[in-house]
């Protein structure tokens, strides 16, 4: 079995966890590996949040209220783009190649 050491621990926890050993009528070693393997096997890899997570969160709040009516404004056909003409402006300028330097 592996051993370990905690340096520099506050006296105060030292106290309450020797306390806590006792009341539970173990030494005080027994009750830190106690302590160590129920957090260690309990405590596995939160479930990551996800996007519907949060619509889930706010659909809870929002239907406490009766719910919200959004208006959704009627469509309306997009503007015609020239791909040649609008590209000009993204295009970043290209600068002169500059003459190879020659080796002595």
């Amino acid at each position: 079995m592996a051993s370990i050491t905690i340096r520099n621990l506050d006296d105060a926890v030292k106290r309450n966890l020797r306390k806590q050993a006792a009341e539970h009528g173990r030494s005080l070693e027994a009750e830190a590996r106690e302590i160590l393997s129920q957090n260690v096997h309990s405590s596995s890899s939160p479930i990551p949040k996800t996007g519907l997570d949060l619509f889930r969160g706010i659909r809870d709040v929002v239907e406490k209220y009766g719910g919200v009516e959004l208006e959704i404004p009627p469509r309306t056909p997009g503007r015609a783009v020239n791909l040649y003409e609008d590209a000009r402006e993204f295009r970043r300028a290209v600068p002169a190649k500059r003459p190879a330097k020659r080796r002595k």
